[in-house]
């Protein structure tokens, strides 16, 4: 299968250009950034120039899409109401800084209900992010939800939650679905071989849907299926092993959809490197 398009999360460090020069060194055909500090609150404006800057790397690139991951600092999930304001005005910002610099869309984790309950918790996220599509409603840029491992009161770590959000947010036009490999592994949802992968993604279409599925993340799994928790591995020698990636890599229902990796690596990059070679191998010619 040919026209998958692999790459991974690169920092903005230096200037917003300069996550486009890091992933044309390691061979990114893809790219996700932050667009600000993902533990801090404040973010400085975007200048005109940095924007144009990023905007004409990115062309010259082919790298594309490019697209932002949102704060670990959001909770639109929150019960408390000075948490869940400043969560949504905190969104409504990443959507419009994605939306200068020219992004396709902004990943956001679903968030935890703190003690409150999983429903009443999706349904503040999904009048939340619906707030914040309306509020940017001259925007192009989608928000995606991700699947959750459902670490602590974190939701979205099953297909129904996913599907309400979906369901309870609206703007299906603005709305997709990120699909995080560790996260469903972690929510014990299994992907090991061919027969437990096509059981969990026909699982997905059934409740969900597959054409809702607008990215990927690429992560293999330090702990094992159904631990419910979050712990990012390398390519194929975590718990989800290569089986799983050779499939999801070979995938012609999903071949179009971009896929990232979030695993740990050094300032150089070289793991990135690595994995993206381990993914290119598996694909069939």
């Amino acid at each position: 299968m040919t026209g998958v398009r692999l790459g991974a999360h690169m920092s903005i460090a230096g200037g917003f250009e300069r996550s486009i020069e890091r992933g044309l060194k390691v061979g990114c055909d893809t790219v996700q950034i932050f667009s600000k500090s993902n533990n801090q609150w404040a973010a400085r404006p975007i200048q005109a120039d940095e924007a144009a800057r990023f905007r004409q790397a990115a062309k010259e690139s082919g790298i594309t899409p490019v697209f932002a991951h949102d704060s670990y600092l959001i909770n639109v999930g929150s019960p408390k109401p000075d948490l869940l304001e400043q969560s949504r005005e905190a969104l409504r910002v990443e959507v419009e800084r994605a939306t200068t610099l020219g992004l396709a869309f902004v990943v956001m984790h679903p968030d935890s209900h703190t003690g409150s309950g999983e429903e009443p918790a999706l349904k503040r996220i999904a009048e939340s992010v619906a707030w914040v599509l309306e509020k940017t409603k001259g925007s192009s840029v989608k928000i995606l939800y991700e699947n959750a491992a459902g670490q602590g009161s974190n939701v979205g770590h099953r297909f129904e939650h996913l599907a309400g959000l979906l369901k309870w947010t609206g703007h299906p036009d603005r709305l997709g679905i990120c699909l995080d490999t560790c996260h469903l592994f972690s929510a014990g949802y299994d992907l090991r071989t061919k027969a437990a992968y096509e059981a969990t993604f026909q699982e997905f279409d059934r409740i969900v849907g597959l054409k809702k599925i607008q990215a990927i993340h690429l992560n293999d799994s330090v702990k094992d299926l159904g631990s419910r928790v979050d712990r990012h591995e390398q390519i194929g020698i975590g718990k989800i092993g290569l089986e799983g990636f050779r499939c999801l890599m070979n995938d012609a229902r999903l071949s179009r959809v971009p896929m990232v990796l979030e695993t740990p690596k050094d300032e150089e990059c070289t793991e990135d490197v690595m994995n993206l070679k381990v993914l290119r191998g598996l694909i069939k010619k």
